[in-house]
């Protein structure tokens, strides 16, 4: 191999390495904007995550809302367990709920 050879074949890998470089910046820069775009002619989102949990390292539970319906999914170990969730919010056991602190209340 010459040395014209061996500049040529630098000089061309160094011309993909640019473009890729290239096209990963106008990407990171660009797409953001673009992506929304599309998002935003596609309508309303029919599913929304309302809350999730982490239980232990490989499960989580996730409270997700459908057409205003809300499900209960517990993930992980390779399988869903899906369940409907209440339809009122549960009341903390009267033991629960503490009485507000009167100031003239003696503490001591």
């Amino acid at each position: 191999m010459s040395l014209v050879e061996i500049l040529r074949a630098f000089f061309g890998l160094s011309i993909v390495i640019g473009l890729i470089l290239g096209l990963a910046y106008g990407l990171r820069r660009y797409a953001p904007a673009l992506m929304a775009k599309l998002q935003a002619q596609r309508g309303a989102r029919r599913l929304e995550v309302v809350e999730t949990l982490v239980l232990d390292p490989a499960r989580r539970l996730v409270l997700v809302r459908l057409d205003n319906a809300e499900r209960l999914i517990l993930l992980g170990e390779g399988r869903e367990l899906d369940a409907p969730a209440a339809a009122k919010p549960v009341a903390p056991p009267s033991s629960a709920v503490k009485a507000p602190l009167d100031p003239n209340d003696d503490l001591f």
